[in-house]
This record gives structure tokens, C-alpha cells and sequence, in this order.
């Protein structure tokens, strides 16, 4: 690949990252699945787990997603939580025409239903992707978290 496919490329893993996001935090499941390839692994293991107390603030999360089906219904908003990610920073590697890497540092905010033992969690890391390209489209093949640090708030 030349390096002007290898920028339109990236671009276009860019757009992706960002419509993952806009639909993970505006509960558009329907978008969600339309970033991911049909046999997807999206493992969110340990994904609220802090590094630094080993405590794990939101334990319903930890689980692993097979396939673009697994990420049903319309995600975080199904239960009542409302999220804001932030992930500006990208380390893009274009294996070849169809296959890609990327690490994205991160940030997200979890506003939590009311009553829980939390009201919001505040998290850093990166997320681990690699992409696949079907037709024209880049698509999430493979995603993990990986935290840096999680800060908790209690309820007022």
C-alpha cells in the first residue's frame, strides 16, 4: 500500500472510532453494530476494574461479546446509564489492504442510575482494536480495554 491509501485508511478507521463511540453514548445500538464485523470479539473483561485497588467498579460489565449480534439492545442505555467517551489520541497501523491495528487513549464517563453504590465513574486507559476492511468499509474486529486508572464517586 502507498502511502496516500495507507492516510485515506486511517481516515477512515477515524470515522469508525468516532461513530463507535457516538453510538455507545448516545444508545444507538443499531450504529454500534454497523462499526462492527459480524465476527467480532469484543472483550470488556475487567474493563471497570481499577489497576491501582484491583476493585471492580461496575462487575456487570466484564464479559466478552461474540459477534456483531452479542451487542443487542441499545447498550449502556438499556440500563439507565448515560456515558461520555473521549478518545483523541491514535496509534494507527496499516498491516495491508484489509487489515489494521490501533491503540486509543481514552476517557470515559459513566453517570450512574440513581440508588446504585455509585453516581458516576470516571475511567482512563486504551483501547486495543484491530480492523478489518469488507468491500469498501472498516469495520471493529477485534476490540479490549485496557485501564489505567478508575475513579469512583458516591452518591450525594
Amino acid at each position: 500500500m502507498d502511502a496516500i491509501h495507507k492516510l485515506i485508511a486511517i481516515e477512515a478507521i477515524k470515522l469508525l472510532k468516532a461513530r463507535y463511540f457516538r453510538g455507545v453514548d448516545t444508545g444507538d445500538g443499531a450504529l454500534v453494530r454497523s462499526v462492527l464485523a459480524e465476527d467480532c470479539v469484543l472483550d470488556y473483561t475487567d474493563c471497570f476494574v481499577d489497576p491501582l485497588t484491583g476493585h471492580d467498579h461496575f462487575p456487570a460489565l466484564s464479559m466478552v461479546m461474540r459477534g456483531r449480534a452479542a451487542y443487542s439492545g441499545n447498550g449502556l442505555a438499556e440500563i439507565g446509564v448515560v456515558s461520555a467517551h473521549y478518545g483523541p489520541n491514535c496509534e494507527i497501523e496499516i498491516d495491508n489492504a484489509s487489515s489494521a491495528r490501533g491503540i486509543w487513549s481514552m476517557t470515559d464517563r459513566l453517570v450512574m442510575p440513581v440508588g446504585g453504590p455509585v453516581r458516576e465513574l470516571l475511567g482512563h486507559g486504551h483501547y486495543h482494536e484491530t480492523y478489518v476492511k469488507i468491500g469498501n468499509d472498516w469495520l471493529i474486529k477485534t476490540l479490549r480495554i485496557v485501564r489505567t486508572r478508575v475513579e469512583a464517586f458516591p452518591p450525594c
